[in-house]
């Protein structure tokens, strides 16, 4: 349990973070729109409070001692955060505000974000940070408001709305074919294979739904769909891959389909957040979007 008596007041937080950021009491006064005594006595609270020496002063000069440079960070750090909880809280009662979206890089690419226009021109005060996971995760555990994932990891406290179903297509590039002629699935099996790591039996249910059985030669994994693509279009094996995002290959004759069914899976995307975030502006405003374009 922290000790309530060393927690700062703000303003003195604030005074200490422009001194030591600005690199003296008389700045920091004509930032903050106060008296240069003003800023000096916060200060001074300060270092009573906390029983140590932030600044050592020389005539009119003050610097920095170790302790001040270390606590200047984490004040910084903290101001930080409290200014962004701050935002965020507003935003429950707004569209506006910043949303934190982990996506998947090849679904990201090829999907979300050429349809992102449309959500930011009906959405002009909703400011999205992306980043990139490929396995599945806890959103709450690294900060982030909501992700798009293939798999939602199965924890309590996390809402997950599925928006998109997923058809995978077996497809080879025309120059692996014309060394390795393919007329039927059974063919498939002399290919080699390529497999992405979070779909480890995606080609053994392909084969099953043919009646076969994949081959013993073990597929090349790659953590991303992308990779998988890029791999298939040199020519390096099949890939298993969801139809919608081979699009362009096969539009450019870069990749083909194999003989045999598309499969069905029950996987698919879903958008996964906390649960404690259900009216967060932002995430409400992306949900809405996002269901009703997929």
């Amino acid at each position: 349990m922290f000790a309530r008596r060393l927690i700062p007041s703000t303003a003195s937080l604030v005074a200490f973070e422009a001194a030591a950021r600005l690199g003296g009491f008389t700045a920091a006064a004509s930032e903050l729109n106060q008296t240069q005594g003003a800023i000096s006595r916060q200060v001074a609270q300060l270092e009573a409070q906390l029983g140590v020496a932030l600044f050592t002063r020389v005539r009119q000069r003050v610097a920095l001692t170790p302790a001040g440079r270390y606590f200047a960070d984490q004040a910084r750090d903290l101001l930080g955060r409290l200014g962004l909880a701050a935002a965020r809280t507003i935003a429950f009662d707004g569209d506006g505000g910043t949303l934190d979206l982990a996506i998947l890089p090849t679904f990201g690419a090829r999907w979300l974000i050429p349809r992102m226009g449309d959500f930011f021109a009906r959405h002009r005060d909703v400011t999205i940070n992306f980043s990139t996971r490929v396995r599945p995760f806890d959103p709450r555990a690294e900060g982030i408001d909501a992700a798009i994932m293939a798999a939602p990891p199965p924890l309590p406290g996390l809402t997950s709305h599925r928006f998109m179903g997923e058809v995978l297509l077996a497809v080879a590039a025309p120059s692996l074919l014309r060394t390795t002629p393919v007329s039927n699935p059974v063919d498939v099996a002399a290919l080699p294979l390529l497999q992405q790591e979070t779909r480890p039996d995606s080609w053994d249910r392909w084969f099953a739904a043919h009646g076969l059985a994949r081959g013993r030669e073990q597929p090349l994994v790659f953590e991303q769909f992308l990779l998988v693509i890029r791999a298939a279009v040199a020519g390096l094996g099949a890939a298993l891959v969801p139809s919608f995002l081979v699009r362009e290959e096969l539009a450019a004759g870069e990749l083909v389909p194999l003989p045999g069914s598309e499969l069905t899976t029950d996987g698919g995307y879903h958008l996964v957040y906390p649960a404690d975030r259900e009216g967060y502006g932002p995430l409400v405003a992306f949900r809405e979007w996002l269901l009703a374009v997929a």
